[in-house]
């Protein structure tokens, strides 16, 4: 009998884009790969295709199973990045083709996915501020869309976060 590595698998809704969204993410992210593909008949969508693929050694499943369900904000991913080059490049990839930049860090794909791209950091800053850091830091947060490392710990800091 096979030992579960993982036993929660994110498992992905798509009308008819799982393949081509496997795809897109598994382009993305280093240490990625589609693992299997199954189509199932006779199901209460019919015809449907199943997508396995990792993201970082983490499993996930996406189904084509018609326009049943649609993503929304209430679940994201969170892209923790070692680096303002690493926000960049994750923000301007899954924003490509049709996604959407919102706000705080928070970004939908062309699918609809919700991801959160953030600063490793900004855990460690959070937990550790003052009232008035955390405070600083959140609104400096609330007005940006992609997150900018440095701004955020000067805003921390208690310097202007325009400064730069």
């Amino acid at each position: 009998m096979a030992t579960l590595k993982h036993k929660i698998v994110p498992h992905l809704w798509f009308d008819r884009e799982a393949q081509e969204a496997a795809e897109f993410y598994t382009a993305i992210f280093d240490d990625a790969r589609i693992t299997s593909r199954v189509t199932i008949s006779d199901t209460p969508s019919g015809r449907v295709e199943v997508v396995s693929f990792e993201l970082l050694g983490q499993p996930f499943m996406a189904i084509s199973a018609g326009p049943l369900f649609r993503f929304n904000e209430a679940i994201s991913f969170m892209v923790k990045c070692d680096s303002q080059q690493e926000i960049d490049d994750y923000w301007q990839r899954l924003c490509a083709d049709g996604g959407q930049a919102v706000e705080c860090g928070w970004l939908k794909d062309r699918f609809g996915l919700s991801w959160q791209i953030v600063p490793a950091i900004m855990d460690e800053l959070l937990q550790n501020g003052s009232a008035e850091q955390v405070a600083r830091l959140t609104q400096a947060m609330l007005g940006m869309k992609k997150l900018d490392i440095a701004a955020l710990e000067r805003a921390w800091l208690g310097q202007d976060p325009a400064d730069g």
